[in-house]
């Protein structure tokens, strides 16, 4: 029998070593693992690919950034809705879209009518601080006037708004960087004044009248403040 060196045991062992060394490395077969590299079928699938119809990729069209203030292409037709191209009307409602791109009529006047309820109660009722924030100081200090005049005499307005039966621009303008905008509006209100022993001078607290108004208002489109203000007010026979 021959027996085996010292080299020839240190050499087995380190076969041994490394066999195990390899098989945890490189892992064993479960038949998961991908086909060998065919260079001729991946020749024919690009091949296939390049002849197939192509998708169209789905790409998203940025729109063209447009200068601060000037409105979208279409953005005239809620004004030509309200009013007819190439009219005075519809020029002064273009140039305030042109100065101020959210400008919308519509959103306008329902503003503008809330407005004007708030307006009328505050004045009856001698709110001082709503007429301010609503009011440019040349109306503002004529309505204060009125005000003032009633409560020296001990008179008293009593009201009821009943709401608004129409509301359309009528004129709108820019003056500088200031948009006006003119509306009339028809609403309904039960109104009466009483003097000091509560007797009615003027109105009548059972009876809804008719109330036509022409108001201006206004707004710098410049300021970073959103709100409208009364400017002028004339009422309508």
């Amino acid at each position: 029998m021959e027996f085996f060196d010292i080299g020839t045991i240190f050499f087995l062992v380190a076969a041994v070593v490394i066999f195990f060394q390899l098989r945890n490395v490189l892992g064993r077969r479960t038949g998961n693992e991908r086909p060998p590299f065919d260079p001729y079928s991946a020749r024919r699938d690009a091949k296939d690919a390049k002849d197939a119809p192509q998708a169209p990729e789905n790409v998203v069209a940025l729109p063209r950034k447009r200068p601060p203030g000037e409105p979208a292409p279409d953005a005239y037709a809620s004004i030509d809705a309200v009013a007819k191209p190439d009219t005075d009307l519809n020029r002064g409602l273009r140039a305030i879209k042109d100065a101020e791109a959210s400008f919308e009529p519509k959103g306008f006047v329902d503003g503008a009518k809330m407005a004007y309820e708030m307006i009328v109660m505050a004045y009856a009722d001698g709110d001082r601080k709503t007429l301010k924030n609503l009011l440019s100081r040349e109306v503002y200090d004529g309505f204060v006037a009125a005000i003032g005049e009633r409560e020296a005499k001990s008179e008293k307005v009593q009201s009821s708004f009943v709401g608004i039966d129409k509301a359309d621009i009528v004129a709108a303008e820019m003056k500088g960087s200031e948009a006006h905008v003119t509306l009339r509006i028809v609403s309904e209100l039960i109104s009466a004044t009483r003097d000091k022993a509560g007797t009615v001078i003027d109105g009548d607290p059972e009876t809804v009248a008719e109330v036509k108004d022409v108001w201006t208002f206004a707004r710098d489109t410049r300021s970073r403040d959103p709100n409208w203000k009364l400017v002028a007010t004339e009422e309508e026979d």
